[in-house]
This record gives structure tokens, C-alpha cells and sequence, in this order.
């Protein structure tokens, strides 16, 4: 484990297969036969080994990917694109991001894993995450955090950092992702990329959180432009389709449809913005006022307790997955769960009595966000209350009460979207931070409404193009 911290900008681009394609671009290359898919992965496994050593991202690589029935025509054939490894993928073992178990080989494809091949991507391995996707930054006890190319000193953001840190370092364009408290957005925010939470039950339901009493996990990817996310959205379409959804179809850039948009800076929780994080937002709506949409400011007023409540469901998780692990592999013990997931199963045996009244209370949720949104189409709200923190700032190492109070006076914004099952998009804002850092901005719809989502991100990135890696 590295002792120092490293200051540098990381990424892979140069002028091979991959060039600066994003994956819309690059799948068109391929069925153009301008390039060949073996050749975009080989060019995407040599781009992994370039920058793996600093950025610690990967935790399964497969310079020969395993065969896996993709079909040839799908809108992202031959895409190199990486699995999150909280999600079964035939052949490969599922760590979750813990110590606490040594994984067995999963004897088949998790149902999202098999939506996202049918996309036709070639996947090269599976991306590290923290220990079951509990923190918003992907670090460990005894083991290399997963660092921003940004500036390797500070963090991917989590629980999806090592998907983000390869897409954004340029190692292959799009990586999947899962988000049950800001997972998708927040590594996002972190390394200046895309990344849309799904309405619930927009993509297939994880087979886990379908179990639970409040579904808050929808997957995903990040990646590097808006039209990329859009088509995966349509891709999985394909695939499988929500009839008690509104159909998505291809996005494929601004209406022209005027919005109105309600903004708030400050969390209904409480938890001001930092100075930087504000910026970022005001300059949005100064963006989205020029681009002829109507912005006002607004109240999110959530029940006082949400965020306790919040915390109190988390707890749980980690208190379940205490009593069953032994099924995740081979010698499972709890107690060697990080300090993170200790700390949480302790906090929820102290107050397990009051789970009742914790869902009852985040089920009604629902009515409050119906309440803000009346006469909006969407609403504008910093990703994070403060800026990407540096690398140790919130480290399992951390005692935890420490710990999570940092995580609540950080992720202050993204959680109401998964209690309330609605869909939710991080794009980054034209404002940095002081050491050349991404900030983002996050929009959130109504259930069913990532097509006017993707419909203002199209607009925002035609207006301003997000900024490069490769130009820092």
C-alpha cells in the first residue's frame, strides 16, 4: 500500500483504436470496419495497464475476454467495457469489495450483467468498489483507494470509483455502474462524467434489493458523453422493456422544448453547499435561463428525520449482509467487515426496533418530492454538498463516528432519488475546483423521465462542451 500521495493527472488517450471515441463513435467505427473489435479491446487492455498502476481501478482484467454471446449487432458491438464486481458475471468471481470472504466463480450472468451484453459490449473485467457499495469513496483498510485522473490525490468518489476512474482516464468509454444512495452520480461528479440512476424498474431489478422492503438500487454506466447514456438507456430498452413505464426510445439531442426547472443549492437536510458547489450551480442556472428555460428557486421539505432514517435502512444492509455472507463464498466472517460496515450493522442493532417506523416514514417521501415538483419538469441540485474530498478523508480507516458524520455532511443530495424510486442525472458543470477537479450538477425528474433528463444534458453539452482530461 502506497504510503505518499500522489498529484498527477492520469488518462490514456493517444491514437489507437480507441483514438477519442466515445462509445456511440467507436461502435460506429467497428461497424463501418474502419476498426475491428479485437483490436479495440486489445487497445483497451493496453490502455487498462497503463494507467491501473496509478489509479487501482481494476479488480478483474482480462486481456482475452471470455466469450459471451453478444450480439453482433447491438448498438454498442465490440465496445471494452468493464463490470462493477457487485454483479455476477459467468466465470469470474463477485468480491464486493470486501475482505471478509474469498468469492467463488459466479455459475452464470447476473440479469443486468446479461442486459448490458446485449448491447453487444466485449467486457474486459470487472471494477473495484468499496466494501458493498457502502461509501461514497472508494477506499479500503489494507489495500490502494482507487484514485481520481483528475488528481490522483483525492478520490474516485464510490461506491462505482473504479468504473468512473477508467472511463474518465480515457481506458474504454463506457463501464456499468449501480447506485442505491448516489453510486452512479457521485463517482460521476468526482471524474467529470455522465451518470443517470434509472427510474426503478427502468433496467432489470438486481435480484438483491428486489428482497428488501424499499428497492433503492437501479444500475447503470457512467460515461463520457450524454449521447452515450442515452444510448444504453435505448440498448437496454431493447433488451427488456417496463410496461408500466412510458417508452424511452433514442434520445439523440436537445428538443428545443423550453423547461421550467425548480433549483435548490442548500440539502433539505440542512447541509449547505460549499462555496465552489454553489458556484457551479448558479452558473447552471444562469446557463439554462440563457438556453430559454424558465429556473426559479424551490423547497424540498423532507420529513426531519429523512436523513437519520436514511442512515438507519443503510445499517441494516450491512446488518443483513452480517447474518448472510456466508452465501456470497468461502469463509465468511462479519468481523471482517471494514470499519465502515462494522460501524453501520452496530448503529442498526442499537435502534432495530424503529425499522417500522424508518420505512414507513421513507415510503412517504414520495409525497413530499410530488410536492416540490408541482409545475416543474425538473429540479436542479448540487450532486454533493462540498467538492471531492482528498484521498483518507473518508477512509474505513476513519473512526466511524467520524466517519459518517463526513459522509452526511457530503452526500446530502443524492439519496432521495433512490428512497423515491425516481430517475436522477449527474453532468459536470463548467466550474473546477482549485486543483483542476470536475464538479457536477444533478437533475432530477419525475418517475419515467429520463427522456427530458437526457433532453437538458444534450443542451447543457452542446452549449458548453464538458471538459477534457486530455486538455488539463
Amino acid at each position: 500500500m502506497t504510503t505518499f500521495e500522489e498529484q498527477t493527472t492520469v488518462h490514456a488517450f493517444r491514437d489507437d483504436a480507441l483514438g477519442e471515441h466515445d462509445a456511440v463513435g467507436l461502435a460506429a467505427a467497428i461497424r463501418r470496419g474502419e476498426v475491428g473489435a479485437a483490436e479495440a479491446a486489445r487497445d483497451a487492455a493496453a490502455r487498462v495497464r497503463e494507467v491501473e498502476s496509478r489509479l487501482h481501478a481494476v479488480q478483474t482484467h482480462l486481456d482475452a475476454p471470455l466469450p459471451a454471446g453478444a450480439p453482433a449487432g447491438g448498438a454498442f458491438a465490440g465496445v471494452p467495457t468493464f463490470v462493477k464486481d457487485n454483479t455476477d458475471y459467468l466465470g469470474l468471481p463477485t468480491g464486493h469489495g470486501s475482505a471478509s470472504f474469498t468469492p467463488r466463480p459466479a455459475r452464470g450472468h447476473a440479469p443486468f450483467a446479461r442486459q448490458l451484453l446485449s448491447s453487444g459490449v466485449t467486457v474486459l473485467g470487472k471494477t473495484r468498489l468499496p466494501e458493498f457499495g457502502f461509501s461514497p469513496s472508494t477506499e479500503y483498510e489494507g489495500a490502494e483507494p482507487v484514485r481520481n485522473p483528475w488528481n490522483t490525490g483525492f478520490s474516485a468518489g464510490g461506491s462505482s470509483g473504479g468504473s468512473a476512474a477508467l472511463v474518465a482516464a480515457g481506458a474504454v468509454p463506457i463501464a456499468h455502474a449501480n447506485d442505491g444512495g448516489g453510486s452512479i452520480r457521485i463517482p460521476a461528479a468526482c471524474c467529470g462524467l455522465v451518470g443517470l440512476k434509472p427510474t426503478r424498474g427502468r433496467v432489470v431489478t438486481n435480484a438483491q434489493s428486489r428482497q428488501l422492503p424499499l428497492d433503492i438500487v437501479s444500475d447503470g454506466i457512467v460515461s463520457r458523453s450524454v449521447r452515450d447514456t442515452a444510448a444504453f438507456l435505448a440498448a437496454a430498452e431493447t433488451h427488456w422493456r417496463n410496461p408500466k413505464l412510458p417508452p424511452l426510445g433514442l434520445v439523440e439531442g436537445p428538443s428545443g422544448r423550453r423547461l421550467r426547472i425548480g433549483y435548490l443549492i442548500d440539502s433539505p437536510s440542512g447541509v449547505p453547499a460549499d462555496a465552489t458547489t454553489r458556484a457551479a450551480v448558479l452558473d447552471t442556472v444562469a446557463t439554462l435561463e440563457r438556453l430559454g428555460h424558465t429556473v426559479e428557486p424551490i423547497e424540498l421539505r423532507l420529513d426531519p428525520r429523512f436523513t437519520e432514517d436514511f442512515l438507519t435502512y443503510w445499517g441494516m444492509l450491512s446488518y443483513l449482509l452480517g447474518i448472510t455472507g456466508r452465501t456470497l463464498g468461502q469463509g465468511f466472517d462479519r468481523n471482517r467487515m471494514d470499519g465502515l460496515s462494522r460501524g453501520l450493522r452496530e448503529q442498526y442493532l442499537r435502534s432495530w426496533r424503529t425499522t417500522p417506523g424508518v420505512l414507513r416514514r421513507l415510503k412517504r417521501t414520495t409525497e413530499a418530492y410530488a410536492a416540490a415538483f408541482r409545475g416543474l419538469d425538473l429540479v436542479l441540485t448540487p450532486v454533493l454538498a462540498h467538492t471531492t474530498p482528498r484521498i483518507g478523508h473518508l477512509s474505513p480507516t476513519v473512526p466511524y463516528t467520524t466517519l459518517v458524520g463526513r459522509i452526511l455532511a457530503y452526500v446530502a443530495f443524492t439519496p432521495v432519488n433512490n428512497v423515491v424510486g425516481t430517475p436522477s442525472l449527474s453532468v459536470p458543470a463548467a466550474t473546477a475546483t482549485e486543483d483542476g477537479l470536475p464538479v457536477g450538477v444533478m437533475f432530477s425528474g419525475r418517475p419515467g423521465s429520463e427522456r427530458t433528463l437526457l433532453d437538458v444534458a444534450f443542451g447543457l453539452e452542446a452549449d458548453r462542451p464538458f471538459r477534457r482530461i486530455q486538455d488539463a
